[in-house]
């Protein structure tokens, strides 16, 4: 394994350890709505957002104490995503992580419910995180609800990709995937770094330094992933693959063609790289995150 692999697979063990101790098991039948939460958000995972967000806390001395409770919320709102992606109405997509989705282990109603009551329980949970100060708390409940909503945020992205198709016009097109990618995929990449940030009252010029590398790495995270689901294995990515032609989604490999976007996001990883000039050999972690972002085989 590489370096930074296995540095995230050590951050895993610890987080996973935290985070299968969020979820206690109430007695009666309503615990399988929660079974289903916990199932989907132990699912494997490569906890990129939480590593991402504890990375740029540590940057300002920040300890995991602090900083794994409000990773814990990320990784549940992302969680809830990804059930409601994968439902028929949605994405439809049986697999999830190498296992069966949410929907397929458990029933379609279920897993509604599961992402609704993850992503309440990510407000909740991080509003009660007594750990992180209550003015903090407030600035990070603020900033995850912005990520996660309808405008500019995840939601948007959502129906972005699920609506939007090209219009022919070369300047409206690149337009429409940069603000496609910016709000599903980017936005909680930069919410990451930026509650990281805060965590440690991070001065605001390093925050925005902080937030360009993350717009930057999350164009490429997308791209990676678009170029997966033409190249990857299916067994090794975990998902089903190539759904992006068979639904015409409008992603950059199918905008730009594979070899165009392989190089656009080499050079994007260049460009995080750069930006985190200003840091030290405390960064080193977050400059080979960027580039193991496109040499990932999941």
């Amino acid at each position: 394994m590489s370096e930074i692999t296995t540095v995230l697979t050590e951050f895993s063990k610890t987080f996973n350890t935290y985070l299968e101790q969020c979820f206690p098991l109430p007695q009666g039948a309503e615990k399988r709505v929660i079974e289903a939460m916990k199932y989907s958000v132990m699912n494997g995972g490569k906890r990129l957002r939480p590593f991402l967000m504890c990375e740029c806390a540590a940057l300002f001395g920040v300890k995991h104490d602090v900083s794994f409770p409000a990773a814990a919320a990320l990784e549940m709102l992302h969680s809830y995503s990804l059930i409601h992606d994968d439902l028929p109405a949605m994405d439809n997509d049986d697999l999830r992580r190498g296992k069966p989705t949410c929907h397929k282990q458990f029933d379609e109603a279920t897993a509604i419910l599961a992402g609704d009551g993850l992503l309440t329980y990510a407000f909740q949970f991080l509003s009660n995180a007594l750990e992180i100060r209550p003015e903090i708390r407030l600035t990070l409940v603020q900033l995850l609800s912005d990520a996660a909503g309808a405008f500019g945020g995840m939601v948007a992205g959502q129906t972005l990709d699920l609506y939007a198709t090209p219009t022919g016009n070369k300047a409206a097109d690149e337009d429409i995937i940069a603000r496609l990618e910016a709000m599903k995929t980017g936005r909680l990449l930069r919410y990451a770094v930026e509650a990281g940030a805060v965590l440690g009252q991070a001065p605001l010029d390093v925050r925005q330094t902080l937030v360009k590398y993350s717009r930057l790495i999350g164009q490429a995270f997308q791209i990676a992933d678009d170029i997966l689901d033409r190249e990857g294995e299916q067994h090794i990515v975990g998902k089903t693959l190539h759904k992006d032609d068979s639904q015409n989604k409008f992603t950059y490999v199918a905008y730009y063609g594979i070899e165009p976007a392989r190089q656009k996001a080499q050079d994007l990883i260049k460009s995080a790289i750069a930006e985190l000039q200003t840091f030290g050999p405390e960064a080193d972690n977050l400059r080979a995150l960027a580039q193991y972002i496109i040499d990932r085989k999941y």
